[in-house]
């Protein structure tokens, strides 16, 4: 093993663009593009990129593998310490303000903690913990946050009795409104057209730089978010970030909680499409009791199950940092500006690290296993994890144990019924019915079950 980064030869890094860096643009990195995700799962992509990165990591003896892509320079992780000491490094000397993040979230959020200056962050991080209760396993306003989850879902759950049907549509169009009523209030539960345009800005996020900026429509999508937070009833994230900090203050953040919301239902509906096709991991679920006498219950097995299935098909394709100032990594240099990748699907599924590699193992969430581990980062790690790990757990597993209780069966149970499980799911092409009744149809066709082999 060595720690000092190479730099790959001309045709090492073609390779690395087709199949690594390539897709994952593809697929998009703000919102996700439906028909290159569907394209990445008839290709299994994320297969393709492990063995090349594989191949790549035993060539140079475990070092961090440096990429030139013009004056721009990459230097991706390989091994879990490079992970460590990359997210323990930051915010300084690994800002989380990368080049292509600030391109890319400066469409829609560019006062977001994430992308702002040490000076704004040290203001803003502390702001965002204390709204999103990011020490604590249940938020201090969950009553609220969880009935709202309750509501939905119980109408949610109405809508597919009556029709016979899920898809990503139905359950997004539930999802957004329990999000948009945590976040901003009963008023905005029903406001479509925020989302609508807050995709439209993710969309343009999609291409970062190259992609002029709309300021007229993001002005329009801070204008819709300001009249909500006015009006925001306690027991929301907006009132709670209102009372504390001011309106302004709450406002520059909202976007990017909304940003993360989507992530999360997406992670959500693939945990409910494992749990539909192993009827193990559904009876287990349902088990769970939602609440403690106390206020809403935990639920570690449905956290781990969420969990999960960001591990096995991250929801944060990478996870990328800027050098400060000039890094010294091994026998090398880095001057300020240089880029650092941690490829969250490399090292989520590393089957030389992890013996559940390919597996569904909720359970390495509740004894430790995973934690301890830093090629498994979910949620991120080190000093800028995200904020509002907890706050979507307890809604995603509260969601989760909820539609369950359908008895549901999905398009692609064959692939999710056993391991190993496919390394690439898209899951705006999933599809659900109710047990019993006329089996769902696939939008996709999945490549066969691969042998065991980006935040």
């Amino acid at each position: 093993m060595t720690d000092t980064p190479v730099d790959l030869t001309t045709r090492e890094t073609g390779l690395v663009l087709r199949d690594v860096l390539g897709p994952l643009v593809a697929q998009g990195a703000i919102v996700r593009r439906p028909r290159a995700t569907a394209w990445a799962e008839r290709r299994q992509v994320d297969r393709t990129a492990r063995r090349l990165l594989d191949r790549l990591r035993s060539r140079y003896h475990g070092a961090p593998l440096v990429v030139r892509l013009g004056a721009r320079r990459l230097v991706l992780a390989t091994r879990p310490e490079h992970v460590e000491r990359i997210l323990v490094g930051s915010p300084a000397p690994f800002t989380p303000a990368a080049w292509e993040k600030r391109g890319a979230l400066g469409h829609f959020q560019p006062d977001g903690v994430l992308i702002s200056p040490p000076e704004a962050r040290r203001e803003r991080r502390p702001e965002n913990e204390a709204v999103l209760d990011t020490s604590e396993p249940v938020h201090h306003d969950g009553d609220a946050l969880v009935a709202a989850v309750e509501r939905e879902a119980r109408d949610l759950v109405a809508t597919v009795e009556a029709s016979g049907r899920l898809d990503w549509d139905t359950f997004a169009a539930s999802w957004w409104r329990v999000v948009r009523t945590v976040v901003l209030g009963r008023a905005a539960r029903d406001d479509e057209r925020l989302v609508a345009v807050l995709d439209a800005l993710r969309r343009d996020g999609n291409w970062s730089w190259f992609r002029p900026r709309r300021p007229w429509l993001r002005a329009a999508l801070e204008r819709r978010i300001a009249e909500h937070v006015a009006v925001a009833e306690p027991g929301t994230l907006a009132a709670r970030g209102r009372d504390r900090d001011g309106a302004d203050a709450v406002r520059r953040q909202i976007p990017h909680w909304l940003f993360a919301f989507d992530a999360a239902g997406a992670a959500t509906f693939r945990a409910l499409a494992v749990a539909s096709a192993r009827p193990v991991v559904r009876e287990r679920l349902l088990a769970e009791p939602v609440t403690t006498g106390r206020g809403p219950a935990v639920l570690p097995y449905a956290r781990g199950c969420v969990l999960e299935s960001v591990r096995l098909w991250p929801t944060t394709l990478a996870i990328l940092r800027d050098a400060t100032g000039p890094v010294r990594w091994g026998a090398r240099t880095f001057p300020a500006g240089t880029g650092f990748v941690v490829l969250s699907a490399y090292f989520h599924r590393d089957p030389g690290r992890l013996s559940f590699a390919d597996a569904f193992t909720p359970e390495a969430w509740l004894d430790g296993r995973a934690d301890a581990d830093w090629g498994l980062v979910p949620f991120s790690g080190g000093p800028v994890s995200c904020p509002g790990r907890n706050v979507v757990l307890l809604l995603a597993s509260h969601t989760l144990v909820r539609v369950a209780r359908l008895d549901l069966v999905v398009g692609r149970g064959r692939y999710l019924a056993r391991d190993p499980l496919p390394p690439t799911m898209d899951h705006l092409g999933l599809r659900f019915g109710l047990r019993g009744e006329t089996a769902p149809g696939e939008a996709v066709a999945p490549t066969p079950t691969p042998a065991p082999a980006v935040a």
